[in-house]
């Protein structure tokens, strides 16, 4: 007898372009950051891809990245819906650093300003997610997840060809995170090390999701990109 293998789908998940860390407001793509993400939507349509639906965060960084992303893909961008949903936000990184240490920190201009910015805002994650710290205004971590998952779900239910997702760092590494049935912890260091515009693709069957690429640049692969890969 001949069994039946399930159709695979494909779900990119892309990390917004670089915003503007150390502003008043991060949460602005950088001038570097939509040009990153439209170099991706030119990359996504050399490549012929075309998706069936486009997740997002309701963050503007994760607009402003779509927005990039499609008008790189000139008029090859999808005609599939478009969800934005609000699990797919970041953490509130202020908030996390809050439960390690009463006063903000204060802008980063030096690399051990930065170190230390991070060794912080690492000390929070962990406290949030072993459940001995309550961030302000924070979901618990159980709930952030939950949340992810619940996306993540949808996708594998509703669709089965190319979805595009944009988020950020903290929910993708997540969602690597629990598709390889990781310790949550496991997310910090997937989290601490992903690029701006960084392509992490998962395949998909109705059952589950599958790890293909992690963090990948494949756009900004030509020495004229080298000056735009940053992590910011």
């Amino acid at each position: 007898a001949t069994g039946t293998i399930d159709p695979m789908g494909s779900l990119l998940l892309v990390r917004h372009g670089q915003a503007s860390f150390g502003a008043a407001n991060y949460d602005q793509l950088s001038a570097l950051g939509q040009r990153q993400c439209r170099r991706l939507g030119e990359y996504l349509v050399q490549r012929g891809r075309r998706f069936e639906a486009v997740f997002s965060g309701t963050l503007a960084r994760h607009l402003q990245s779509w927005q990039a992303i499609a008008e790189g893909m000139g008029d090859g961008a999808s005609p599939g819906p478009m969800h934005s949903l609000a699990a797919l936000n970041e953490y509130d990184s202020a908030a996390m650093i809050a439960v390690v240490q009463a006063e903000p920190i204060a802008r980063a201009t030096t690399p051990e300003q930065y170190r230390h910015h991070f060794r912080v805002l690492c000390a929070g994650l962990t406290r949030w997610m072993d459940g001995s710290a309550a961030p302000a205004g924070m979901p618990s971590h159980a709930e952030f997840k939950a949340g992810i998952a619940a996306v993540l779900d949808r996708i594998r239910s509703d669709y089965s060809g190319d979805v595009l997702l944009v988020s950020s760092g903290g929910p993708i590494a997540n969602a690597v995170a629990q598709v390889l049935n990781a310790p949550a912890v496991t997310a910090i260091d997937l989290n601490m090390r992903m690029r701006n515009s960084a392509v992490t693709e998962f395949v998909f069957t109705p059952k589950r999701h599958l790890l293909l690429t992690f963090n990948t640049l494949p756009h900004l692969d030509d020495p004229a990109w080298a000056h735009a890969v940053t992590s910011m």
